[in-house]
């Protein structure tokens, strides 16, 4: 005879057997079915691109913030050849960006961008040697160099589990050994094809921005409009449950620092185009800029979902940023001082619990109200 009785938070259905044999199945609840909300009956008006996140809307709104300050404080930055300087410069960081999203997304962080951006840039310069036609195969080495470098970094934090702070610093100083071995830290000059690769004219705008636009949007789309995307999200937010669910989250990090430094030494590419004679050290300068366009672009250092898009329109960000300060006639100095600021400020802005703070507030406000009640 099956019987039900009641308990608190809904029905509990119970097997009970006849009288000396033992119950066959335990107790088990059931909830009493919950109201459908009329946001959840509501069908969801959103691209295969998802919603737009905290982090996009918040670093887009900075950016027209501050190209908007730029005109009526330093309007020498935003002149026609201060911003077609600023934007290749731009685009090379909005590559490295996109990189270092894809590890911090895995709850990482890649400190061998440096030795990564300038392999690539002492190898697309210093083996072409001004010559056009050597320019290719330059590319090419480049690109494997930054293979080569991701399966390292990857193949240390993701089989051999160690600390990916360490095992980047590892990798960087490799790098440099790399480095000074290719170019015996002399510089060299670009070839004239590189130049105009990177920095010539298309629409206006220098190319470097086109290349760094076309990326953006092609890892966009990988990272939220596929299965392999979705995965890849779900493994860096829970790692311990990704498995559990059979996803393989070796695999997961071993290609974030894959491609992370596949496209350094893509950024590496540019970079050789875009300064005319770089320095063997010519990637020193971006580390701190590739961290801080990811957190202002809204992915949490903790890792899971993150936006490439925001970290791209970080880096426009953070070069304006450099730009006002520049030209306000400070030295380099101060802007390394202010990017440290907004890399706190960042992660200071994603970090704050808003809902708690404003449920705090209306606390102490219903408080006061009360007391003021009381005392009159």
């Amino acid at each position: 005879m099956d019987k039900a009785t009641h308990a608190p938070g809904g029905l509990v259905a119970r097997d009970e057997a006849p009288l000396g044999e033992p119950v066959t199945a335990p107790a088990r609840a059931v909830p009493p079915p919950a109201p459908e909300s009329a946001a959840r009956r509501a069908p969801a008006r959103t691209s295969f691109l998802g919603r737009p996140s905290r982090g996009l809307v918040t670093i887009l709104v900075a950016t027209a913030a501050l190209f908007l300050a730029s005109e009526f404080a330093q309007p020498e930055s935003l002149s026609r050849s201060s911003i077609q300087g600023m934007l290749p410069f731009a685009a090379v960081l909005a590559i490295i960006a996109l990189g270092q999203t894809l590890v911090v997304q895995q709850g990482g962080i890649d400190l061998s961008v440096p030795g990564t951006v300038s392999l690539g840039v002492v190898i697309v310069t210093h083996y072409p040697n001004g010559v056009d036609s050597r320019l290719p195969l330059a590319v090419l080495g480049a690109l494997g160099a930054g293979l080569a470098a991701g399966l390292l970094n990857g193949l240390l934090v993701s089989r051999l589990r160690m600390s990916p702070i360490v095992a980047s610093l590892g990798a960087n100083a490799l790098l440099y050994a790399a480095v000074i071995g290719i170019s015996h830290g002399s510089p060299t000059s670009t070839t004239s094809l590189m130049a105009k690769i990177a920095v010539g004219h298309t629409l206006g705008l220098p190319r470097a921005v086109w290349y760094a636009a076309v990326l953006t949007a092609v890892v966009a789309v990988i990272v939220k409009g596929t299965v392999a995307g979705r995965r890849f999200e779900a493994v860096g937010d829970n790692p311990i449950a990704a498995y559990a669910a059979g996803l393989r989250v070796r695999r997961h990090q071993l290609a974030a620092y894959v491609f992370a430094s596949l496209l350094y030494a893509a950024a590496g590419v540019l970079l050789g185009g875009v300064v005319t004679t770089p320095s063997s050290f010519q990637g020193d300068p971006l580390l701190l800029p590739s961290v801080a366009a990811v957190v202002l672009g809204g992915t949490s250092l903790l890792g899971g979902k993150g936006s490439v898009v925001g970290s791209a329109i970080a880096a426009l960000f953070l070069n304006q940023l450099d730009q006002v300060v520049l030209t306000s006639g400070v030295g380099s100095a101060a802007a390394n001082i202010v990017q440290a600021l907004a890399l706190a400020f960042g992660v200071g802005v994603y970090t704050l619990r808003w809902d708690a703070l404003r449920r705090r507030i209306r606390i102490r406000r219903g408080r006061r109200v009360a007391a003021t009640t009381a005392s009159s």
